[in-house]
């Protein structure tokens, strides 16, 4: 019997040439596939997508992403649809992104949702190298358990390990576990049945904005219903959503993303076309 596993690698180098950001390097080993580079917002930011093309992440997989960024490289990536985390076995799904940037670099990374299926096992490990002047911006958004067929997250394990770097000095480290199990779901201290989950976080060593004050006020005029936090980071700040809507937390989220464009995007402020 053959084995049905993946080992998926991909690896992106952006380079600034000619007024425009390029790509200098492209791998990619199945599952992964890199599609073309897209300019829907002119030359000053290039749009990539990064496909998964097995539809889904199983027990056994392990996949890992490099992305390195040469100095003033300015990048948008994304995923062309939701992520699924299938349940498993017993096997463990691993996957390791690695972001490199360089100095004067912009990165915004927002893949599309994952779905967290019961049962699963996965865990996601997250590297972020960050040099003088660069911003690191992305986010997260998990749905846990199929809720639309009356799935909830009960069994299995949920691992997500981040750490932001400068300069070989830790800027932000982040550590979150859910252990399928229908007490920590219900109760007021875990999801609350509330399945859905997301993230933002900007982290940079370009100079500190103070842009709290602002998001705060548009949660307050526009999402004042909605359960967000915001708080401010070492080099940055952070974003949680929690909720029963993926919609909901991106709409929410994008509307934050595009406030801090305004504060630390480079010469674009234009609403990004795979958000319309």
């Amino acid at each position: 019997m053959l084995d049905s596993n993946w080992t998926g690698k991909i690896n992106l180098v952006y380079e600034y040439q000619e007024s425009k950001t390029k790509l200098k390097l492209a791998y990619h080993q199945a599952p992964f596939k890199f599609q073309r580079l897209f300019y829907p917002e002119g030359n000053s930011i290039c749009h990539s997508l990064i496909l998964h093309t097995a539809g889904g992440i199983v027990g056994g997989d392990i996949l890992n992403q490099n992305i390195h960024l040469l100095p003033n490289s300015q990048v948008f990536i994304t995923t062309p649809a939701a992520t699924k985390i299938y349940r498993s076995q017993g096997k463990k799904a691993l996957q390791d992104i690695v972001i490199k940037l360089e100095n004067d670099t912009y990165l915004e990374y927002l893949p599309q949702e994952s779905i967290v299926f019961n049962e699963c096992q996965y865990q996601q490990k997250i590297r972020v190298e960050l040099n003088d002047n660069s911003t690191w911006l992305a986010w997260e958004i998990i749905r846990f358990g199929r809720t639309a067929q009356g799935e909830t997250f009960t069994q299995g394990q949920w691992l997500n390990y981040t750490e932001v770097w400068h300069h070989h000095k830790p800027l932000w480290i982040d550590r979150q576990s859910l252990q399928g199990d229908c007490h920590l779901f219900q109760s007021i201290n875990g999801l609350a049945c509330q399945p859905v989950v997301g993230s933002l976080i900007l982290i940079s060593t370009d100079k500190n904005k103070d842009v709290i004050g602002e998001i705060r006020a548009l949660i307050n005029s526009q999402f004042k219903d909605l359960i967000i936090g915001v708080t401010t980071l070492q080099q940055g700040l952070l974003c949680r959503y929690h909720g029963n809507s993926v919609s909901e937390a991106k709409t929410c989220l994008t509307a934050i993303w595009q406030l801090l464009r305004q504060k630390y995007g480079k010469n674009f402020f234009n609403k990004s076309r795979f958000w319309q």
